[in-house]
């Protein structure tokens, strides 16, 4: 299965609670910080919501 690597680029603060929440659940809580998750279409759907937060890039 394919990797991603999801980094957190822009700050949560003034974002909807379901917003901060998938954040959250992508493990992702400092600005910088970097996690790796298997590339499904549970994953892929919570990075669609927070696309403008982060970036992503193929591990």
């Amino acid at each position: 299965m394919a990797k991603i690597k999801v980094t957190k680029v822009k700050s949560a603060i003034n974002r909807t609670k379901n917003q901060k929440l998938t954040l959250e659940a992508l493990g992702l809580r400092k600005i910088g910080q970097v996690v790796e998750h298997d590339a499904t279409p549970n994953i892929l759907g919570m990075v669609k919501k927070v696309e403008h937060l982060v970036s992503v890039e193929e591990a």
